[in-house]
């Protein structure tokens, strides 16, 4: 079997088997796609027949073209994907890829807003106008559940609980779900009563929806963000990404333990969240003794 259809049935086995993302189907498709190139020049056809030493060449081959240590990585990562999924299908024997070693990582503080950065960027919205109103809900939703933009953006009313302070996020076929606080909860509850109705075009159960009445886009949503920034005066690149990560750092200061935040932030293992752990003093348990808008 060619290498072109085996990284095709492997992708079809991360979608269908392992749940993966889309974001990680491409990643790992172009990776694997990249490696196949490299093999062919170096006249070989069939994944089954590389060695520990074709791949050790290869990752040297990566390393000379001063890539980011992280997308060498990811680079490891594919590759040892696609070789543990030949060796449960029966393909090889024995894993090439048991030696690789992704480079040790410095482990970077994200950047993040201050929260008297985030008090001003939420004060920004001009609450007397429907994108006002859903601006300050979705922003202040995003910080209080430190979601992904493609979770906010995907929202449905059904999704939202505001009697009980729940929402439930779905991303990539996965559902968690996520408390929220009161200040959250009054944003999302003026929206709902006087902000919503003004961008409904058509019957839709999407929560957040753009002035033409089809759903909020992430571009959409960076621009709500840009815009707000600019006038509260803050001078940092600001991106929903640093919006997720203000609130788990926050939290993190707070005293919020790491399982919590990973559960929170929907990180597949703790590892993850551990990069937060240098914003955090003492443990604390209640979500609203730890959150700054809970």
């Amino acid at each position: 079997m060619g290498m072109e259809k085996v990284i095709e049935n492997f992708i079809a086995y991360m979608r269908e088997a392992k749940k993966a993302s889309q974001n990680t189907e491409i990643s790992y498709e172009r990776d694997l796609k990249k490696l196949a190139r490299y093999l062919r020049n170096q006249k070989i056809m069939d994944f089954s027949e590389v060695t520990k030493t074709d791949l050790q060449g290869y990752l040297k081959e990566l390393q000379k073209e001063n890539l980011a240590l992280s997308t060498i990585s990811r680079n490891i990562a594919s590759i040892r994907a696609l070789y543990h999924y030949m060796i449960r299908t029966g393909k090889m024997q024995e894993d090439p890829s048991e030696t690789l070693k992704p480079p040790k990582l410095e482990k970077k503080m994200p950047e993040i807003l201050s929260v008297e950065e985030v008090d001003r960027l939420l004060k920004q919205p001009n609450l007397n106008t429907p994108k006002g109103i859903r601006d300050n809900a979705m922003m202040e939703l995003m910080y209080a559940t430190g979601m992904r933009v493609s979770e906010l953006i995907s929202l449905r009313m059904e999704d939202v609980n505001l009697r009980f302070g729940w929402i439930l996020c779905r991303d990539e076929g996965r559902e968690r779900m996520i408390p929220f606080g009161e200040k959250a909860g009054k944003a999302l509850l003026v929206y709902l009563e006087r902000g919503r109705d003004a961008f409904l075009k058509k019957d839709t159960e999407t929560l957040f929806l753009n002035c033409s009445g089809a759903p909020m886009s992430r571009q959409g949503f960076w621009k709500v963000l840009k815009g707000y920034a600019a006038r509260a005066g803050i001078e940092k690149d600001i991106t929903p990404r640093m919006f997720r990560h203000s609130c788990a750092a926050h939290m993190a200061a707070g005293g919020a333990r790491m399982h919590m935040i990973q559960e929170l932030l929907g990180y597949s293992d703790l590892t993850a969240a551990q990069i937060y752990a240098g914003f955090q003093p003492e443990v604390k348990n209640e979500y609203s003794k730890v959150h700054p808008r809970g």
